[in-house]
């Protein structure tokens, strides 16, 4: 790898690049819209916005989406389609702190946090987020442009549809199914099959006595 694009400057770019440090990648920049009014990111320049992909391609670069994803999965998906469109090679990433089984699949352009952990025979589709501490178990499979976010727990022989937010510390029963597009919130436990295109709510917390 010659080094990689980072197609986002949010806050999530912040928690890959430290991933990706981790991993011993080169990182030669980001790309962000204008309207962010940002010139670098924790150190690494903005090289401009999508439009300038085509011609890092063409040097051998590299490109990684690190445009966040909380609900939605569509501002995820135009970054990726537009790293397609331009031909750019997508590797999947793996922090060296987290632990993905040789047993198991990842698509491009898929990245796993520290401390997470991908169990034997899991199948992780393309542009797919493994956040800091999550798990993912034996025979789940994590459709394209999902987020897992940080704590949850995929049980074994889960289905997560493409472009799916489950969220923090969120408990996904086994076997169950959840729906493309669904938005679980924080917390829940999910014994059910959900439908596409679902929300289910954050939680709460009960209050300490």
């Amino acid at each position: 790898m010659t080094g990689l694009v980072l197609i986002g400057g949010g806050g999530h770019c912040k928690a890959a690049i430290d991933v990706i440090e981790a991993a011993g990648l080169t990182i030669i920049g980001v790309l962000d819209r204008p309207e962010a009014g940002i010139s670098e990111v924790l150190g690494y320049p903005v090289l401009g916005d999508d439009d300038a992909l085509p011609e890092l391609v063409a040097r051998g670069y590299q490109a990684l989406v690190t445009v966040g994803q909380i609900k939605s999965a569509a501002p995820r998906i135009r970054a990726f389609e537009a790293a397609q469109a331009a031909r750019a090679p997508m590797p999947s990433v793996v922090s060296p702190r987290a632990y993905v089984s040789a047993y198991a699949t990842l698509g491009e352009g898929t990245l796993v946090l520290h401390g997470a952990l991908v169990n034997a025979a899991a199948q992780l589709g393309r542009n797919v987020i493994v956040n800091s501490l999550a798990l993912i178990e034996h025979d789940a499979k994590v459709g394209d442009h999902c987020h897992v976010a940080t704590g949850a727990r995929v049980n074994g022989s889960v289905t997560i549809g493409a472009g799916s937010f489950i969220g923090s510390g969120a408990v996904l029963k086994n076997g169950v199914t959840i729906g493309s597009g669904a938005v679980i919130g924080a917390g829940a436990v999910i014994s059910h099959d959900i439908p596409e295109g679902s929300f289910v709510p954050v939680t709460p917390r009960r209050s300490q006595r």
